[in-house]
């Protein structure tokens, strides 16, 4: 990828802003009747329809026809000083798009205007986050009120002490549409921050370097990298990542000695397999650094002593096939997370100096109702994040008596999770909370006391009582018998009589699990009288790992069949009906909502997906894409036949067809490096030549942002007004 500079995107805005302008030029120069006495009502926009060129796609002897593959453009046609002729056609049907969804929301305005003043109205303005210690310093970070981005601050021994300001984020982000910095790492003696700046939103950092003494940027400059590396111990050594300039993955690692040309990096690792990412870190206990690499089946570890920076690095143990492990030093040795012969994971241990898999020993055994997700190592304890019957659990082991106990919690929806916990030698552990009624709040646990203290509760500017709520966990029974978990909250009153309306979120892919969280803004809805519930499908971790294995590969209909199921046990039990009931997903989130879309269109009367994946096969099939072979194993891989027609049977672009849609709200990013602008754009474009019905049809772009929507600390709340009012509007709450 040709890395976007500031002056191609200026340019690029000049050219967006041109077309809007010659848009409304032509706008201006109508005549308008001097008398407007009798007019008649403006009449309803018109949507934008697509040109077709047809590009027919052989594989495996079965064509597709794709009429707007045409809408593809390159990174350097994206990122050209002089747009070329299909660029310019590209932009302006996204542009296009961008005012039909604004002129038919426009009667929305106000509304969007009072949902973002009430959304960012319940945040605290000026705010500071809990602090932690870590090496003689205590770090956190703080937010001033008027200002889009934090203050990442530190203190040495003492929050008396005077405060250093390591990263002022909006002095930085001055004259940059985005801007995000990635993994900060302070050096072993407390002198220099290395930090990652992506400025494109394509999650391409370049990795910087500040002296802390003299607040000096260095002229060290690590370019097309991974945000975050790792210190060696002699406090001059840094190593870092680089990416695959076609597909993003990062796929070499690099050491670099401050003050060196970088043309004089060392390359200490390099991945040749793009189906694995991988990434460098230190391990906790500041002996080692690592290198991880992990596909969607198999991980990897190389290690090497911080001590020893012009070392070689060792791999842990052999890489293998379906096999899974992670990794924590303690003292002389190492613990090892891993799915040997154990689906949920089990706990192991080896000796730092002899790692190879054949001397690890078994610390906790293999349960089939449990899934151990994590590890905290403290020198006197071990904290173990487990997952059951969709809830998250914290055990407590003392590494000396080998006594074990759980935190206990009194909510039957929640998720806790371990903090920040930096420091090695501490009885204190830190530890979040929340669920869909209680804020977000961060505890430090005695390990040996038994007693937790609140530090924090993030406040909800203007008030919150959870008890002005209800929040419940509900088993929906799948077609094919099993118990899907869902979360829902509404606030009392909330009458069961169908008519009520109900907004459904899932994700259900990675293994990734979506817990009952808290969120402020999600009360604009919930006090407009809408309930929000989460849909625990398959595809994700809730119940054990086999959740996961069973709504993947060639079973990923699972996953959709499990929502649906959830949308008809809803309306069976009268929270909802179809006629009020919304669907929400994001991501691989939006590639359930085009195939539900597709199976189940009159279950719902209202959809939402952001930058959504939705067409999966031409995306599987191009590994010039980011992430595409690195989820081979998660989808399939197309160049297979059997995978190739069983992805072909759900991909939402492909499956569309001539029938009536819900109304729809589809987001994406021009600049999105995870989905490509093009999926969602191409969806919507065979969606406005397919359906048979007259809802609505919206595409929204960010022409500034990509998969993770725009930068900034309130900027992105705009983007949730549209889609709440877009939500609210169809159950005409206009208030």
């Amino acid at each position: 990828m040709k890395t976007t500079n500031i002056y191609s995107l200026i340019l690029l805005s000049f050219f967006i802003l041109s077309l809007n302008a010659c848009n409304n030029m032509q706008e201006d120069t109508d005549e308008t009747p001097l008398n407007t006495e009798n007019t008649t009502p403006p009449e309803t926009p018109s949507f934008p329809i697509a040109d077709k060129k047809d590009s027919a796609i052989v594989t495996h002897g079965h064509t597709r026809v794709d009429p707007y593959f045409w809408m593809r453009l390159s990174d350097e046609q994206k990122t050209n000083e002089v747009p070329d002729q299909q660029t310019r056609k590209v932009v302006q049907y996204l542009v296009d798009e961008n005012k039909y969804t604004d002129e038919v929301l426009a009667p929305t305005k106000p509304l969007q205007t009072k949902l973002f003043d009430e959304m960012v109205g319940r945040i605290k303005k000026t705010d500071e986050s809990v602090p932690y210690f870590k090496n003689g310093y205590w770090y956190y970070t703080r937010y001033e009120e008027g200002k889009e981005y934090p203050i990442y601050c530190r203190k040495e021994k003492s929050l008396e002490a005077k405060e250093q300001i390591m990263l002022n984020v909006n002095e930085m982000a001055e004259g940059h549409e985005y801007y995000a910095i990635g993994g900060m790492s302070v050096s072993p003696d407390n002198k220099l921050l290395a930090f990652g700046e992506d400025t494109v939103s394509r999650r391409v950092y370049t990795i910087k370097f500040k002296n802390l003494e003299t607040g000096k940027i260095l002229s060290d400059e690590l370019s097309n990298a991974q945000g975050s590396g790792a210190w060696a111990n002699d406090n001059k050594t840094f190593f870092y990542a680089t990416k695959n300039k076609v597909s993003l993955l990062a796929e070499k690692v690099w050491r670099h000695e401050l003050g060196s040309n970088i043309e004089q990096d060392k390359l200490v690792f390099y991945e040749r397999d793009p189906s694995f990412y991988i990434g460098v870190g230190r391990s906790k206990s500041g002996k080692f650094v690592m290198i991880y690499n992990s596909s969607t089946i198999s991980s990897d570890f190389q290690i090497l002593d911080a001590n020893n920076p012009t070392g070689e690095f060792r791999q842990f143990a052999e890489r293998e096939d379906n096999h899974e492990y992670d990794i924590a030093h303690f003292e002389d040795k190492f613990y090892v997370v891993t799915n040997r012969n154990a689906v949920n994971f089990k706990l192991m241990e080896v000796a730092d100096d002899n790692t190879d898999e054949k001397n690890w020993k078994e610390v906790i055994p293999h349960r089939a109702d449990v899934l151990l997700e994590s590890i905290e190592v403290f020198k006197n304890h071990l904290v173990i994040s487990e997952r059951q019957n969709a809830n998250t659990q914290l055990q407590i082991i003392n590494q000396s008596t080998k006594q074990k106990h759980y935190l206990e919690f009194e909510e039957t929806a929640y998720v806790a999770s371990l903090g920040n916990n930096p420091e090695f030698d501490t009885d204190i552990l830190r530890f979040g909370y929340s669920s869909l009624t209680t804020p977000s709040t961060v505890y430090d646990y005695g390990m040996n006391t038994k007693k937790k203290e609140l530090k924090k509760q993030a406040e909800v500017v203007g008030g919150h009582n959870p008890e002005d709520y209800e929040t419940k966990r509900l088993f929906a029974t799948a077609r094919d018998g099993i118990k899907i978990p869902i979360s829902i909250v509404y606030k009392k009153g909330y009458k069961m009589d169908g008519k009520q309306p109900l907004l459904l979120y899932a994700y259900g892919s990675y293994g990734n699990s979506i817990d009952p969280w808290f969120s402020s803004t999600r009360l604009s809805l919930l006090d407009r009288g809408f309930a929000w519930a989460i849909a625990h499908i398959r595809g994700g971790q809730e119940m054990g790992r086999n959740w996961y294995e069973d709504g993947k590969m060639n079973k990923k209909m699972n996953t959709f069949n499990d929502y649906i199921d959830c949308a008809q046990y809803l309306t069976a039990e009268k929270y909802t009906s179809p006629e009020h009931l919304y669907a929400m997903g994001g991501s691989a989130g939006g590639l359930l909502m085009g195939a539900v879309a597709n199976l189940a269109p009159k279950q719902f009367n209202g959809m939402i997906a952001a930058v959504p994946f939705v067409d999966v096969v031409s995306t599987m099939l191009d590994e010039t894409i980011p992430l595409t072979t690195n989820e081979f194993d998660e989808w399939g891989n197309p160049k297979n036949k059997d995978s190739y027609f069983y992805m072909l049977s759900y991909s939402p672009y492909d499956q569309v067809k001539k029938q009536g849609y819900p109304n729809m709200l589809i987001t994406t990013g021009y600049f999105d490096s995870q989905v490509q602008y093009w999926e969602p754009a191409k969806w919507v474009a065979k969606l406005r030549d397919m359906k048979t019905d007259e809802n609505l049809l919206l595409l929204h772009t960010n022409m500034e942002a990509g998969h993770g929507g725009a930068s900034g600390r309130f900027k992105r709340y705009h983007e949730t007004a549209l889609e709440y009012a877009f939500l609210l509007s169809l159950e005409n709450i206009t208030e």
